[in-house]
């Protein structure tokens, strides 16, 4: 079929503009392609809107807490703060926790805690940063214990100053601990989870890996940096063609928690943010595990107040970081 596109001049005259060449099944395909697209978007339309509706429905009616009862949690830094408060919480659960510490006395101390109330647990001292350790600790716990079905990356550290102050083996340090820890960690754990379509983990990152804070580059970097690693991780294992629907993922994102690491914390608020207890971070930490969310803070109220910032011109919502100043002083 051709096609001859003109006009007529002032003289009356036809003028050729374009003359091309096309035929049925050309003009066909063009046709199937712009339904075929308007239809896809369609359905996308409708799945948002559906997940929308969906999500807001959750919101106000939360899913029932699942059960966690002979699941193996092995937990990094039991021997304290909320690594400690959680494992005992995860052992009166019904759960088999192993505790993991580079702190034998800290790390005994939970497990005895734990039995005391009639709960199942084992202790294993192991450095997280030494790949070629945890692997040998995925090893023995496998013989001794069982396959671990859910792991928790909570052990970490933070050194608070000014990032000209932070020396090169307190960086490397951070590094090591809290986020690439994660990593030989998720390489032992994973691949039996990945087996079994069935597993849970958990990854402690910081609200300081949400939003940026003095005294803390390094530190939030690694923060950053664990938020980054599960959504890219989530991500991974949604797109196989395998089925991967039963391991879970929870990244928590804690505001000022009295562990020890925060020695010199700064509110002008304190009944809006509140230090939190050990005791009161596990509780959160616990339940959003039994609901499978994929992300919470601590308090939850951080999180929307985030995601609403995030929608305002950067230099408008500092104004708002301005007016609560908090954060923490140098060491």
């Amino acid at each position: 079929m051709w096609f001859n596109v003109a006009f007529v001049g002032k003289n009356g005259r036809k003028k050729n503009l374009l003359f091309f060449k096309t035929d049925e099944r050309g003009i066909g395909m063009k046709v199937y392609n712009f339904v075929s697209v308007a239809l896809e978007i369609a359905v996308l339309y409708v799945k948002m809107t559906a997940m929308w509706i969906f999500c807001v429905y959750q919101f106000f009616f939360p899913k029932e807490p699942k059960s966690i009862k002979g699941e193996i949690v092995l937990i990094t830094g039991a021997g304290h703060g909320m690594g400690k408060e959680t494992a005992i919480r995860l052992g009166g659960l019904g759960a088999t926790v192993v505790c993991v510490d580079i702190n034998p006395r800290g790390n005994q101390d939970t497990v005895n805690i734990i039995q005391g109330n009639k709960g199942k647990a084992h202790r294993y001292e192991c450095d997280v940063t030494d790949r070629d350790a945890i692997n040998a600790l995925a090893e023995k716990v496998r013989r001794e214990v069982g396959e671990v079905t859910m792991l928790v990356n909570n052990a970490g550290i933070m050194p608070c100053k000014p990032i000209l102050e932070t020396s090169e083996k307190e960086i490397r340090a951070l590094f090591d601990v809290n986020i690439l820890a994660h990593l030989w960690l998720l390489q032992a754990f994973l691949p039996h989870m990945m087996e079994t379509n069935h597993g849970h983990i958990i990854a402690m990152s910081s609200m300081a890996g949400v939003v940026g804070l003095r005294n803390l580059v390094p530190y939030c970097a690694t923060k950053f940096a664990v938020r980054g690693l599960m959504e890219a991780l989530h991500e991974e294992l949604r797109e196989d063609a395998r089925d991967f629907s039963g391991i879970k993922l929870t990244v928590i994102c804690p505001y000022i928690v009295d562990t020890g690491l925060c020695k010199n914390p700064r509110i002008k608020f304190p009944g809006l943010l509140k230090i939190l207890s050990p005791a009161q971070a596990a509780e959160k930490i616990v339940d959003a595990v039994q609901r499978d969310y994929d992300e919470i803070t601590i308090p939850s109220s951080l999180y929307y107040i985030n995601m609403w910032c995030r929608t305002m011109p950067r230099r408008v919502s500092l104004y708002l970081k301005d007016f609560l100043d908090s954060g923490l002083d140098a060491d």
